[in-house]
């Protein structure tokens, strides 16, 4: 299922470790049992950037890869806070992802401080500064950031309007434009089910991208999934979107002249000269939400916010936030705790309720 795509990031993460020092890679085999490959990815872009800057404030003349641990453990608190002043004020990082990048640079400086050891039993760094350096305190308390999600997302009657749009609507307003009604007509089944699993599953793009046929159990609407940190998982979906996800698969093989040998459950339309279908890319996912997003008069909208749009609409009917926090693989309760903000009191039917088996209930 996701080996697939595991293994592009891990082939892309392997090709900018050799561009970074060698204690960061070791850092990284470290964290490989704990963290998915996309995540080490990300960990190493921030690395890069953080190194990058050294260089630019002449704290290095080498290559990044030749930067030393001395260069590290002689950082001054100033230093840090102006990587991070750099972060926020030249390239434009919101206070949120500074705090991320420097989650990552602590990550990193506590491994080489309190984990990592030479052959005499000392450690790495004797000095860690970033140990010294505060977080950004972010100024928007959880309801602010729930009122700002607020008029973002599908509320209300709003989940099936939009399902439906896409369905149907979206091909009524383009027929006088026959390549895009066209276009509409022969994908339609399968946008609506990708929309239709999102809106009843609150699934992540990535998990959506990587599911497999074989990843869909029909007898228990649940789809096996591998969340962040490498964890398998099986989330439960809507009956509605196992209705559409059914509808889709009918059309599936012949419309999309899909190989035998592709078990990927969303395919692209049959490209190339032997007109054969692939995998779906997250960015065309993405493209085609925000594609009948602003048709349907709601451009804010994108894959995230659909999710965001499930988590509101399940924690309005069920009112459990383990149990949320469960469907959405949230590493922390504190990220759940947002929907509990939303003011949304004017749903009629449960996303799942009646769906879930007694001891999920």
């Amino acid at each position: 299922m996701a080996n697939e795509a595991q293994q592009k990031y891990y082939i892309k993460l392997q090709s900018l470790l050799k561009e970074l020092p060698w204690y960061v890679e070791e850092y990284i085999d470290h964290k490989k049992r704990k963290l998915s490959a996309a995540s080490l990815l990300n960990y190493a872009h921030d690395y890069k950037i953080f190194f990058n800057w050294l260089l630019t404030e002449s704290l290095h003349t080498d290559e990044i890869k030749n930067i030393p641990l001395e260069l590290l453990e002689s950082l001054t608190i100033k230093q840090v806070e102006g990587f991070l002043n750099f972060l926020q004020y030249q390239l434009n990082n919101k206070e949120i992802t500074v705090n991320r990048k420097l989650s990552a640079l602590k990550s990193l400086f506590n491994y080489l401080q309190n984990i990592a050891e030479t052959n005499d039993l000392q450690p790495y760094l004797q000095r860690n500064v970033m140990a010294k350096v505060e977080f950004n305190e972010l100024k928007d308390s959880m309801e602010t950031i729930a009122n700002k999600m607020e008029g973002k997302i599908l509320l209300g009657d709003e989940y099936e309007s939009f399902r439906l749009f896409i369905a149907n609507d979206y091909g009524q307003l383009n027929k006088d434009n026959k390549k895009l009604l066209n276009f509409h007509i022969f994908n339609r089944e399968r946008d609506t089910a990708i929309v239709s699993l999102i809106l009843g599953s609150g699934l992540r793009l990535s998990e959506v991208v990587n599911l497999d046929i074989d990843d869909i159990d029909f007898t228990k609407s649940s789809a096996r999934v591998v969340r962040k940190g490498n964890k398998e998982q099986y989330v439960y979906f809507s009956s509605l979107a196992m209705d559409d996800l059914q509808e889709y698969l009918s059309i599936r093989a012949n419309r999309y002249k899909v190989e035998k040998t592709n078990k990927s459950l969303f395919v692209s339309a049959p490209m190339g000269p032997k007109g054969t279908s692939r995998r779906l890319s997250a960015r065309a996912i993405e493209k085609l939400i925000e594609k009948y997003a602003t048709a349907f008069g709601k451009p804010s909208l994108s894959v995230h916010k659909l999710r965001h749009s499930f988590a509101t609409r399940y924690h309005t009917e069920i009112n459990d936030v383990p149990k949320l926090r469960r469907q959405l693989g949230h590493s922390s309760i504190q990220t759940t705790m947002i929907y509990t903000h939303i003011r949304n009191d004017d749903l009629k039917s449960a996303v799942d309720k009646m769906d879930m088996p007694k001891d999920e209930e």
